[in-house]
């Protein structure tokens, strides 16, 4: 190999680095080693996985870092029910940046009686195609 070949994979391997990670998508929790590189754009590209317990941790570790997605789970202030509040949740996962937006739409947002499980609560939060559904029912007060 020559000077120049060796040299530029040196570079190349210096770019990439191995993050510790632990899987959520079942409650084996693995710990996992990834290796990943910046791409053009700066995204991290993910090279390989190590110490996942099944195909679906390879799949996370890839998903975690480069887009980060949670359920938002909160209440929602019940006006003339039973209960003051009703559990929501999002229909589906936002971005991970977005979260303490979304919780400040929720927090601000309010209902009336009766409410019905799945209801939906607040349409596509701050665009992202996401509702907010109830989790519970909760009848008017008497």
């Amino acid at each position: 190999m020559s000077e120049n070949q060796n040299v530029n994979q040196n570079s190349s391997e210096n770019n990439h680095k191995k993050i510790p990670l632990t899987c959520i998508i079942c409650p084996m929790g693995c710990n996992m080693e990834v290796e990943v590189e910046p791409d053009e754009s700066g995204q991290k590209k993910v090279l390989s996985v190590k110490d996942n317990g099944c195909k679906r941790g390879e799949q996370y570790a890839a998903k975690e870092l480069q887009n980060p997605t949670r359920t938002l789970t909160s209440t929602i202030k019940v006006n003339g029910g039973v209960l003051s509040v009703v559990p929501v949740k999002t229909a589906g996962e936002v971005p991970k940046k977005m979260l303490l937006q979304c919780m400040e739409v929720v927090r601000r947002a309010s209902c009336k009686a009766p409410v019905k499980r799945g209801d939906i609560l607040i349409y596509d939060i701050l665009g992202s195609g996401i509702n907010i559904i109830a989790c519970a029912d909760v009848e008017r007060s008497v």
